[in-house]
């Protein structure tokens, strides 16, 4: 009988490309992958050091590996595992932490899966995180998450991620082009690029700092590639989004019109305590050179609320710039205190029920300009690709500028890409539309 494992992922797209390489190494091994919620003999969690809630939900996910096998052998990996493997150790049913350079090495250390007393720690200084691993995952048959960089060199002073993953480095540019191909190679119509910086792609492509690749080579050789209907950049930062990208994005093979630029903050004096490497004023030149280049773009905009000092005027400023600016939703975080990161040591915290207040204008703020773009396509001739779960009668899709439709259920159109036509936005929000043609466009 083959020993069976179970994955858990928490976080970004990223962590979930790099549980299915981790995964990957387990099959070679001849273990056999289980959902997380059945038996299995190890449970391997993939930890996010991001947010407050990612700590607090790993004890959660431990519990639920103990009661579905109270003898299987339990593993942290990934970015919190890096930065306090003491204290995952500690937790109850935990048998083994992984830190940033051993987790791709998991089964090495899995040579007795007996339970232990207290969890066992390998991780490293962070400054031997200065190799690279390729990764990607297939998370379901439409698309795949394609990792092209790891670590990074900025220093905001709200983030851990530096800590957690060390410098910013990058797969070789043959080595993304070959992860692309074999996806291809599956019949998957869409890639996501990820990576912690994904903009600075090309540093650290050979161990060093030598720069032969840039960003820009990256995306114009992936462009190239045969069978990959769509690639979408999942995040780039503002400063390293350069004119040339966007052009070329514009008139592009398979490059789709959706950016995610982060932001952060509308307040320039709050972006200088963050340490961010832009002002709004750039920001706002990035949001109109692709809408001058795509006007259909979707835009989407990370932005934290209650960062040390943010009074109510400078979150006022962040709504108002916004409000007036021309995107299309907002992923909002609400601040909160990470060991090891200047914000943390600063003073002027806002409190806890004014940072949920301000969220939850923003989270308001993001419907509002979701439905005013969605609004902005009806009528409009889209390629959609549809998804393949059945969910509550209806299958959904997504538009190449990110509008999300549906359409009663139709195990036919899982995975195909039709043409079709936004008619109008129903009452949960989604795009209904009508076929242009019957024909299935791949």
């Amino acid at each position: 009988m083959n020993k069976k494992v179970a994955f858990y992922t928490l976080g970004c797209k990223l962590n979930f490309s790099e549980t299915s390489t981790i995964a990957r190494g387990f099959e070679k091994e001849e273990f056999e992958r289980v959902d997380f919620s059945e038996e299995a003999d190890v449970y391997v969690i993939n930890t996010c050091s991001v947010t407050e809630n990612a700590d607090k939900r790993f004890k959660t996910i431990v519990k639920q590996a103990q009661k579905a096998n109270p003898e299987a052998f339990v593993a942290a990996v990934g970015c919190y595992a890096q930065l306090k493997p003491e204290e995952l150790a500690e937790v109850d049913g935990v048998d083994l932490v992984l830190g940033a350079t051993e987790k791709f090495k998991i089964t090495d250390y899995l040579n007795d899966l007996t339970k232990n007393d207290k969890g066992e720690v390998h991780s490293c200084e962070i400054e031997d995180a200065d190799f690279y691993v390729g990764s990607y995952a297939i998370g379901d048959r439409t698309r795949a998450f394609l990792k092209v960089q790891d670590g990074c060199d900025y220093k905001c002073t709200y983030c851990t991620i530096p800590l957690a993953r060390g410098i910013s480095r990058s797969d070789t540019l043959d080595n993304v082009l070959n992860n692309a191909k074999e996806i291809a190679s599956q019949d998957i119509k869409e890639i996501v690029l990820t990576g912690v910086n994904i903009g600075d792609y090309g540093k650290g492509e050979f161990g060093n700092k030598k720069h032969e690749h840039t960003f820009l080579d990256l995306v114009k050789a992936l462009d190239t590639i045969e069978g990959i209907h769509r690639l979408r950049i999942s995040s780039i930062e503002p400063n390293l989004l350069k004119n040339e990208t966007i052009d070329f994005v514009a008139q592009s093979n398979s490059f789709v019109p959706h950016f995610h630029v982060p932001l952060q903050s509308g307040s320039d004096e709050i972006l200088k305590k963050m340490r961010r490497r832009y002002l709004t004023n750039l920001y706002v030149d990035r949001v109109k050179r692709i809408k001058s280049a795509m006007p259909h773009a979707c835009i989407g905009v990370d932005v934290i609320v209650g960062f040390p000092g943010e009074t109510d005027e400078h979150f006022l400023e962040t709504y108002h710039f916004l409000n007036e600016l021309d995107i299309s939703y907002l992923h909002v975080f609400t601040y909160s205190e990470r060991d090891n990161t200047l914000a943390a040591e600063m003073d002027q915290v806002v409190p806890k029920k004014v940072r949920s207040k301000r969220s939850k204008m923003l989270r308001g703020l993001s419907a509002k300009k979701r439905r005013a773009f969605y609004e902005s396509q009806l009528g409009s001739v889209r390629m959609v690709l549809f998804e393949g779960e059945n969910k509550k009668g209806y299958i959904h899709g997504f538009t190449e500028n990110y509008v999300k439709v549906k359409a009663p259920w139709d195990p036919s159109l899982v995975n195909t890409l039709h043409q079709v036509e936004l008619k109008d936005i129903d009452t949960d929000g989604l795009v209904r539309f009508e076929f242009v043609s019957s024909e299935i466009m791949a």
